[in-house]
């Protein structure tokens, strides 16, 4: 039996946080957000700012946000030497908080770099990983090396752990994968029901209104999807595609546009903000991805809300997220995504019947949920903690 204490303490690290980083900075965001207001809990956050610097906000009366400056050249985007930055100048700040407070247990975002930082005092303050997508082995083009070099770090940290989460069975398979010896939870994301919902039903636009989000990085393969709309506009299907997000590809990808003349049909719109985002959504007809690895993508979340249906690429997470409200494609090229697409927008009963699917399910996915999920775990830890 577990035996609830008064007040938890909480040290929760993530080197990525509004307004830098992606996905795995807003769930963050998020969870702190029903975290808010409970009684139970003490949390202190230590994570980046966009400019040197050491800064500290208040979220809620419980939550005190600590930002550590780096010098950000892209905030979506990280360099190696940004990271090695924040990992150095964090470090002290952890270790200073680590000494000061009485924390309970420490929650790192990433298993690296921030669990990095919870290895070294693994003794007294037990920690717990969320795992999230780019720190898993995996098919990152990008960091391939990197994989390879930190492997061990990473299988020491994840042993050293009260407790390992993946944000999607598929991410957890993955993990197990790189290390099949430890236990993984599935706590999957969440999303804002109130915020992001379906548009009232009108007349459908004569133009088909596709809309894409995340980093623009490699992994996502935004040029794939450009390839495809070119594909569908050459073949008489008018349409549209709004590419949402900046990354370290976000010219080559404008460059590419401007050669296919196909600047009056996809419109890149750099990083939108977050108030911004569900107009998007609900002024859009269809969410396309064509994405190599994902933890658990945010963005298909928020597109099943808004009652987008989905054609994506095989990835992390799609198992929990797309069924009958979209298509997932096993083959990765731009005439089988523009073949899906165009099924869905030809036929209208198919639309509706998807469209009524993403809401419905994405009604399972709430953040409440994964915030009494995450509280549970806590719970368990300090009582293991205390039973020692």
């Amino acid at each position: 039996m577990i035996v609830k204490t008064s007040k938890m303490n909480i040290l929760m690290l993530n080197y990525e946080f509004p307004p830098i980083g992606g996905g795995a900075g807003n769930a963050n965001l998020c969870l702190l957000k029903e975290y808010a207001g409970n009684s139970e809990l003490m949390v202190d956050v230590l994570t980046s700012g966009p400019k040197p610097g050491f800064f500290e906000e208040k979220l809620s009366e419980n939550i005190t946000i600590y930002k550590v400056g780096v010098h950000k050249k892209h905030l979506h985007f990280w360099r190696k030497v940004e990271v090695i930055e924040w990992l150095v100048k964090a470090g002290s700040h952890y270790r200073r908080l680590v000494r000061q407070r009485n924390y309970d247990l420490a929650h790192a975002f990433f298993g690296f770099p921030t669990g990095y930082l919870c290895l070294r005092t693994a003794r007294r303050l037990p920690y717990i990983i969320s795992l999230r997508g780019s720190d898993v082995p995996g098919e990152h083009a990008r960091l391939k090396i990197d994989y390879r070099i930190l492997g061990p770090v990473f299988k020491r940290i994840w042993r050293r752990a009260s407790a390992l989460v993946a944000c999607s069975e598929g991410l957890r398979q993955r993990a197990l994968r790189f290390l099949p010896d430890v236990s993984i939870d599935v706590i999957p994301n969440g999303v804002d029901l109130e915020r992001f919902y379906h548009a009232e039903a009108g007349a459908r636009q004569e133009m088909l209104r596709l809309l894409t989000v995340g980093r623009l990085s490699v992994t996502k393969r935004v040029d794939m999807l450009i390839d495809a709309v070119e594909i569908l506009h050459k073949n008489g299907l008018k349409t549209q595609l709004t590419i949402v997000g900046s990354g370290a590809l976000e010219q080559q990808l404008r460059h590419s546009i401007s050669q296919k003349g196909l600047g009056e049909v996809i419109k890149m719109t750099g990083r939108v903000g977050a108030e911004e985002m569900p107009r998007l959504y609900r002024q859009s007809d269809i969410l396309v991805s064509a994405t190599m690895q994902e933890g658990m993508s945010n963005a298909m979340l928020e597109a099943m809300a808004s009652g987008l249906p989905i054609v994506t690429t095989r990835c992390e997470g799609v198992e929990e997220l797309v069924g009958d409200n979209g298509i997932v494609l096993e083959e990765a090229d731009a005439e089988t995504i523009a073949g899906a697409v165009k099924k869905i927008a030809q036929d209208r009963e198919c639309y509706r019947r998807m469209s009524e699917a993403a809401r419905n399910r994405a009604n399972s996915f709430t953040w409440s949920s994964a915030a009494d999920r995450y509280i549970r775990r806590y719970r368990q830890i300090v009582q293991n903690k205390q039973d020692r």
